[in-house]
């Protein structure tokens, strides 16, 4: 399918997948842990490019080549953090400003949110005014958060987050207007090796 493309016309939306953790509390590398036979990396690789077509950017860290070899041709652009032990802020900085001066948006896609849809991500895409200063969050488990997408309004404070809350923080900004949309089962991450048994 064609890329997402802004509702302005002029930029892309690109959707990032973030792959770069050490999944410390996991034991391995669980980007790499199957369901279906399909890795997690690939399984959300496949998902981005399902909705924004070529412009879609994996972020890996730990493990790096291997990480990339999992997620297959579906993830036609890679950068590596080489901060990643600095925690999930340091990789949605890198993919931030990787793609400043080239996105409308980005699709923030955790790799280990393995019940995510590319319906749920559409509707999310079809529901963004295209505003500078909306965001597009996912509300489940009483709580908001990834997928989210970030306008470009956004850029510069995702590139000077840091630490290992995410964008929690720039949800909370009240220089931005946050829509969500509900799917519970975003509430679903592979954490520890327990998470993915009961999904196999």
């Amino acid at each position: 399918m064609p890329d997402a493309i802004s509702p302005d016309g002029n930029y892309p939306v690109f959707a990032v997948v973030l792959a770069a953790g050490d999944s410390s509390r996991f034991g391995s590398t669980k980007q790499l842990q199957t369901i279906d036979g399909i890795s997690l990396v690939e399984r959300a690789a496949r998902l981005a490019h399902s909705v924004c077509g070529d412009s879609t950017l994996l972020v890996t860290g730990h493990d790096s080549a291997a990480v990339a070899r999992s997620a297959g041709e579906a993830a036609r652009f890679i950068i590596v953090n080489d901060h990643y032990a600095d925690g999930m802020s340091s990789s949605i900085a890198a993919a931030t400003s990787a793609l400043a001066h080239t996105a409308g948006a980005i699709l923030l896609i955790l790799a280990d949110q393995p019940l995510i849809t590319t319906g749920h991500l559409r509707t999310m895409l079809n529901s963004w005014s295209g505003s500078e200063n909306e965001i597009v969050a996912t509300s489940f488990a009483d709580t908001s958060g990834p997928p989210v997408l970030f306008p470009s309004g956004a850029f510069p404070v995702l590139t000077r987050l840091t630490g290992d809350q995410g964008a929690r923080s720039v949800l909370r900004d009240e220089r931005f207007i946050v829509r969500t949309i509900q799917f519970e089962d975003a509430a679903v991450d592979i954490d520890a090796p327990e998470d993915l048994e009961q999904l196999s």
